[in-house]
């Protein structure tokens, strides 16, 4: 039997439309705002003169459904477009699939009442609203989402939710409409998966508070700080069902986690075509650098971690897209494709030498963003825990590690 692992043809020209639109419209806007030292309103507006090309070029919101404005690809399309969106800091923005409201645009999707659908999802795909998703906390475990300490509890009379909690590392807290929030609403519930429930808050509502903008390594990047003190929001703003929040984490996430590989998959290809172009021009001690082992090495390893990455996030993507068990995958994915592009990005940057550890390149940037993508939705450690918790659950189940390798047959 055959394996193919081309493209179809609409998605193949969606692919080469994207790059095309990429490389020719955003890259130049984004090199003159970063060669200008713009402002953060600079780069917003930017964004939204290029969402009205995006539209024009066919390529706005490629994730959801089209009645919702969306070209309605799946899991394996949004493989191929967000890996080319991602060649451009802001490709990601210009075509409205960014985190966190992809994520929460597809949470909206499958768990919101019509209602919710109308009111917050619809404006999210519009383009004029911004949202976040508040679960990680600063006093518990963020990977133990059973630990969480927000609560939310039911005042009868006033038929409204009370939520008080602490939450951090909110990314796009600043600036959104609204926000997804954990908590947790039934503290003796077994097991205890079912203690949590998820609402969504109106950011202007009273008691919504944003500490600060946690600075990070790479500087502040709207990762906030944020305190509830006595938020009140109606019944009706659970969503899902009560006690689902972490069943619906748990199935935002799972994508979520894919969709960051998609994008880290073409900043590692970007650092990687910068590793080959400066080592094939820079001259040094008698030769080329891509002349000498040392360095082809470094182009060898790069070039087959890049291509294990792609093979990993279309499997992913295709057991998702077809229904079918994909945690196991996701795992894999999201540890082999982070710690891949740690080290693709460091290659470059030491092959650029000091040019490279300048800010007259963007390797610098790349290799502090690269940095959180080993902790964020996951830590290492995490996942090379479930997967090990796979292997054994399926070696003690069926005697064959089949199911947690994948379900791939040689």
């Amino acid at each position: 039997m055959a394996i193919d692992f081309t493209l179809p043809p609409d998605l193949e020209a969606l692919r080469q439309r994207t790059r095309e639109f990429i490389e020719g419209e955003v890259r130049p806007v984004e090199d003159k705002l970063n060669g200008d030292g713009a402002a953060r309103g600079d780069f917003r507006r930017a964004i939204v003169e290029l969402r009205q090309k995006a539209k024009e070029w066919e390529l706005y919101l490629p994730h959801m459904p089209k009645e919702f404005g969306g070209l309605g690809i799946g899991p394996v399309g949004m493989a191929t477009v967000s890996a080319e969106a991602a060649r451009a800091g802001i490709g990601p923005f210009v075509l409205n699939c960014q985190a966190p409201d992809e994520g929460n645009m597809h949470t909206l999707l499958h768990f919101g009442t019509p209602e919710q659908k109308e009111t917050y999802l619809r404006p999210l795909c519009e383009g004029y609203q911004r949202s976040c998703f508040a679960m990680t906390e600063p006093e518990v475990a963020g990977s133990d989402p059973t630990l969480i300490q927000t609560h939310a509890e039911l005042d009868d009379r006033a038929g409204e939710w009370v939520i008080n909690g602490h939450k951090w590392f909110i990314s796009g807290a600043r600036g959104a409409s609204f926000a997804i929030v954990i908590a947790k609403t039934d503290p003796d519930a077994q097991p205890p998966q079912a203690r949590n429930s998820a609402f969504i808050v109106p950011t202007d509502t009273p008691g919504w508070e944003i500490v600060r903008d946690v600075e990070t390594m790479a500087g502040g990047h709207n990762h906030c700080e944020i305190r509830l003190t006595d938020v009140r929001v109606p019944a009706d703003a659970i969503l899902g069902e009560r006690g689902g929040g972490h069943k619906l984490g748990q199935v935002r996430l799972g994508p979520a986690r894919l969709a960051h590989c998609m994008r880290w998959i073409g900043q590692a290809e970007v650092a990687l075509e910068m590793l080959v172009d400066r080592a094939t021009k820079r001259f040094a001690h008698g030769s080329m650098l891509s002349e000498k082992q040392g360095i082809q090495w470094m182009m060898a390893d790069s070039a087959m971690e890049l291509y294990s990455c792609k093979l990993m996030v279309l499997h992913a993507a295709y057991k998702i897209e077809n229904g079918l068990p994909f945690k196991q995958e996701v795992s894999f994915a999201k540890h082999h494709v982070a710690n891949s592009l740690w080290r693709i990005v460091d290659r470059a940057v030491q092959v650029h030498g000091a040019l490279g550890y300048s800010t007259d390149t963007p390797l610098a940037a790349m290799l502090k963003q690269a940095r959180w993508a080993r902790f964020a939705d996951g830590a290492d450690e995490v996942h090379q825990m479930t997967i090990a918790r796979n292997v054994i659950e399926a070696w003690t189940d069926t005697g064959s590690l089949s199911a947690a390798l994948g379900d791939l047959t040689l």
